[in-house]
Parts: C-alpha cells; sequence; structure tokens
C-alpha cells in the first residue's frame, strides 16, 4: 500500500519526532511504499494567498500552486497524519496544508449544490497526535483535531474506510513510561496498518 505520511512539527528532537520516525519506520517494516511529507523539512507554505482563493472553484487551474502536494495526495492508498495538537488544533502550517491541497477537484466536488467526496483512492486513514492536554479537557471543547479526523476527512474518503484517531493525551505531564508505551502502540499499530 502507498501511504502519504503527513508530518508536521518544527523540532528534530521532539517527542513527535520520535513518534514521526516510528510510524515510518513500522510502515515500512510492514512492506508499505512510504512518501513522507515533512511539512515543515520541505518548507510547505500554509499560507492561501488572494489569487488562490479568488481561483479556489476553478477547477483544474487551482491546483497549480500546489500541484506537486495534490498528485502526492491522489498517488496514495493511506494518509497517516502525525502530528501535535496545539491549542486543541492542528498547527498552522497542517491546517493550511488542509486549506491549500484538499480543494475542490481533488479532495470533493460540487454536484448540484452539494459536496460529493473525490478522494476514495485514500481507503485507510489514522491521525497519530500528541496533546499537552488531558483528554477531559480535550473533550470540554470538542476535541476538534479528532472531528475532523474522523468526520470531515472521513467523509472525503473511500466510504467505509477503516478511520483511526490514536492520541497520546496530556503530553506535558507525561512520564518517560507514559512516552515509551505510546510508541510501542503506535509501533504495533502500523505493523498492522
Amino acid at each position: 500500500m502507498r501511504v502519504l505520511v503527513l508530518y508536521c512539527h518544527p523540532v528534530e528532537t521532539s517527542f513527535n519526532a520520535a513518534v514521526h520516525a516510528t510510524v515510518v519506520s513500522a510502515l515500512k517494516r510492514a512492506g508499505h511504499e512510504v512518501d513522507d511529507c515533512d511539512l515543515y523539512a520541505e518548507g510547505f507554505s500554509p499560507v492561501l494567498t488572494r489569487e488562490e482563493r479568488i481561483g479556489y472553484h476553478d477547477v483544474p487551474e487551482n491546483r497549480a500552486p500546489v500541484a506537486a502536494y495534490v498528485e502526492r495526495v491522489l498517488r496514495a492508498d493511506a494518509l497517516v497524519i502525525c502530528s501535535p495538537v496545539w491549542n486543541f488544533g492542528f498547527p498552522a502550517m497542517l491546517k493550511g496544508f488542509f486549506d491549500r491541497v484538499f480543494l475542490p477537484g481533488v479532495s470533493f466536488e460540487m454536484v448540484d449544490g452539494k459536496v460529493a467526496p473525490k478522494l476514495a483512492n485514500i481507503k485507510k486513514l489514522t491521525a497519530v497526535m500528541t496533546y499537552g492536554g488531558s483528554r477531559l479537557r480535550a473533550l470540554l471543547v470538542g476535541d476538534p483535531p479528532r472531528k475532523v479526523v474522523t468526520r470531515v476527512l472521513r467523509a472525503v474518503i473511500a466510504p467505509l474506510a477503516p478511520v483511526r484517531h490514536t492520541a497520546l493525551y496530556d503530553l506535558n505531564r507525561a512520564t518517560d513510561a507514559d512516552r515509551k508505551a505510546f510508541l510501542a502502540k503506535v509501533e504495533a499499530e502500523m505493523l498492522r496498518f
């Protein structure tokens, strides 16, 4: 399976970097072809420009500014998002990726005024995320990242595709044992992917 790993963290020595390395290594060991998209390392610009917004619905011209990323998404059979959660949302760079790349004609199309999913090539979706706050705090604010993965992104990929959201909550107070256990859990999930 061709797996696009979307990784978003600016610090190469962070715990998220260890999570990312675990994801990529385990997927490769499981025999998958991995397209490792490190948004910070690649210098992805998350800014949707004025011109891009004006041409947002002009299919297929709308994909020109991000054509290489669109092609990577369209070549993938599966998507793994590997990211921290900051202020109970995606980092700006990851949010910008979805704003700029998941375009009309790419992730959805308008049919009789209604949104129709377009990413049927994505047959599996997993998010591996870390939250600084506790699960309770995330629940109290509605856990937006979980909802984006399990509802919004699920709605534009292949129907009935399995979707997982694996998270380490309360990372700010996690012990070495907590982090080690999470890495082991992530490794096991990716080996079964």
